[in-house]
């Protein structure tokens, strides 16, 4: 490991654990997501439990939460704890505007997310980030996972002249991207974003760092001819998907609710349950505009 990419990693692994009084915090890996116990997240929190589980969640950008039983109500209250709330883009008609069902099953031919990515990045205020809660698991209890990737990591582990020259780029991210490359149009109905956000920017609320790139939203870099920006992309979206040092893995169990910064990670669903059924709800917080 080069000097740099070491100093990066010790930068997180040697940082003195904090002390949480109302909740406990199990890492699931020393540099990415936290399991996080001692809540009911079906009540209300106090100012305290606020206070440490947004601490938590700027430390570890992944927290999981296990044994919850949570009426969609309850689900929106608790997201509403970290901001306004991310209406559904293309609800569908008489569904709750705010809750996003999830579910893949034996007549599935894709499901969302099976791929690295960031939630909504051609929107001008990208999503803060996401509650997925799962209420029925494949059968068998296996499969399903997801996995989640470091964005600060993955941009501090980048050579310092790479780096540097990143931080001088912008990408256009298209909100078209995933329909045309499934061979479809997207429906009249739905305004499509695009946004032209810096490749490296600053997180709203840290200030640190990270790559904001994602395979099905970056269309490319405008600074670059087309084959440039392809060859740089395609290098750094491998970096993502093949770095291990990058990755945790949230093995899902029912009643289960996982939130993650959507701009600190990546995530990436596994579809490998094909023909069982992995059902849930999401709801997501709304964001502000990023700046390098």
């Amino acid at each position: 490991m080069e000097d740099y990419a070491l100093e990066a990693v010790e930068r997180l692994t040697t940082r003195p654990a904090e002390p949480y009084d109302t909740l406990t915090v199990d890492p699931i890996t020393p540099l990415l997501g936290a399991e996080i116990g001692g809540l009911d997240l079906s009540r209300e929190l106090t100012p305290q439990q606020e206070k440490e589980l947004i601490r938590a969640f700027h430390t570890h950008h992944v927290l999981v939460f296990r044994d919850q039983d949570l009426t969609p109500e309850q689900h929106k209250r608790f997201a509403g704890v970290f901001g306004a709330l991310h209406p559904v883009t293309l609800p569908v008609e008489g569904s709750d505007p705010y809750i996003l069902d999830i579910k893949a099953n034996k007549e599935s031919r894709q499901v969302a997310g099976n791929g690295w990515h960031s939630d909504g990045t051609a929107d001008a205020e990208p999503s803060l980030g996401s509650l997925l809660y799962i209420t029925t698991i494949p059968e068998g209890g296996s499969g399903g996972d997801t996995l989640f990737a470091n964005m600060h990591l993955a941009h501090d582990l980048l050579s310092p002249a790479l780096r540097g020259f990143l931080g001088s780029l912008t990408a256009v991210h298209d909100g078209a991207l995933p329909w045309t490359a499934a061979g479809q149009t997207p429906p009249p109905e739905y305004d499509v974003p695009r946004t032209e956000h810096p490749v490296v920017v600053r997180h709203p609320e840290n200030g640190r760092k990270l790559l904001f790139v994602n395979a099905p939203y970056t269309s490319h870099i405008p600074q670059l001819s087309r084959a440039e920006s392809d060859t740089l992309l395609e290098m750094l979206y491998a970096h993502i998907a093949r770095t291990p040092l990058l990755h945790c893995r949230v093995r899902w169990q029912e009643r289960t609710l996982v939130l993650w910064d959507n701009r600190s990670v990546q995530h990436h669903a596994v579809w490998d349950y094909f023909p069982h059924t992995r059902e849930g709800r999401r709801v997501a917080i709304d964001g502000t505009a990023l700046h390098a």
